[in-house]
């Protein structure tokens, strides 16, 4: 059997895929796997496992309607028997259209684009299956099982590649903790005066803050910070094979909900992540060593990428994180 997955993007979601990935990889039917990625997110395919065939259309580049319909064609003369849309928007319902295969998607009960659940066989998500890891490996099952009496469990994202550590000697010279200071949402975006706390509060803890960036927006962000406390930053920004790098052999990330905080969780990085907007029990790294600080707001978790009363990330203090961190790094729980 030849399997298509769709997940264009975005880093995280990419990320929180792995587990429904590897299920198909698992199967003893399944001959061949292949992914459908945006090209913004191909570099996210770097640690996807080896036998897997990317394909990446470019959606945002100068013709984006020629690409795809470039990439449809692609996609059709590849036969596939079965596809996996994990996205189920109308982009990515299209894409699954035009294989001529039979298309599975998300629950249509949680369809963002509501007419991309007409295009394709909509998947009932078990009442229990709060997690996005979850809900992936539910439509990855579903050609294979029509009916889930039972939820489909958790699995941890996971990364089995190995890494060298990234070394400067110039940049750092001691045991270290990365921070990811973005947040691919306005209403992820923890207040300056917050991480100042964190950085002074590592600094105390006889470890080294380094951050990583993504964007000019966090480079800049990430100076500002610097201007009053001792912040390592990052010459440039990291390819995905440095990036993984630098968090393999860091003590700890400190992040919001972000893709830098699912890779670092599924290379087995011990991490502490804040949460308002957006909530650990449906996209946060589980288990053991991996800690989350909730802010709870009366109105959220409200899944707005804006707010007009933004007051959850205010709610965060540096000294909860700061706990949490120690904890890490002692080998404690806080329980």
């Amino acid at each position: 059997m030849k399997v298509l997955l769709i997940k264009l993007s975005a880093f995280g979601d990419l990320i929180h895929c792995l587990p429904a990935l590897n299920d198909v990889l698992a199967r003893d039917d399944v001959s061949e796997v292949h992914w459908l990625v945006d090209t913004r997110f191909s570099f996210v395919t770097e640690v996807f496992p080896k036998e897997v065939r990317i394909h990446a259309v470019d959606l945002k580049g100068a013709h984006p309607v020629r690409a795809a319909w470039q990439m449809m064609q692609v996609l059709r003369r590849e036969r596939f028997d079965v596809v996996l849309d994990l996205q189920t928007l109308i982009k990515s319902s299209l894409f699954g259209l035009a294989t001529g295969a039979k298309v599975y998607g998300f629950d249509a009960r949680e369809v963002r684009e509501k007419p991309a659940s007409w295009l394709q066989h909509s998947t009932q998500f078990h009442d229990d299956e709060q997690h996005v890891v979850q809900k992936y490996r539910h439509v990855a099952a579903a050609p294979w099982q029509t009916e889930h009496p039972e939820p489909l469990a958790y699995a941890p994202p996971t990364i089995h590649q190995t890494y060298p550590p990234l070394h400067d000697e110039t940049l750092i010279k001691m045991p270290y903790v990365v921070l990811s200071l973005g947040g691919s949402w306005a209403t992820k975006e923890l207040p300056n005066a917050t991480w100042q706390a964190i950085v002074a509060g590592i600094h105390a803890q006889g470890l080294q803050p380094v951050c990583c960036w993504g964007s000019q927006d966090e480079h800049l962000k990430a100076q500002t910070i610097a201007a009053e406390v001792p912040l390592t930053i990052l010459p440039q920004r990291l390819g995905m094979q440095d990036l993984c790098a630098l968090l393999s052999a860091s003590q700890a990330l400190i992040a919001t909900d972000t893709g830098v905080l699912h890779l670092a969780a599924a290379l087995g990085v011990p991490t502490a992540s804040f949460w308002g907007a957006s909530a650990s029990w449906r996209s946060g790294p589980l288990g053991a060593g991996h800690h989350h600080i909730e802010s709870k707001p009366a109105c959220g978790p409200c899944f707005k990428r804006q707010c007009a009363n933004f007051v959850c990330m205010d709610m965060v203090r540096a000294d909860d994180i700061l706990l949490a961190l120690r904890a890490i790094v002692e080998g404690e729980s806080l329980e």
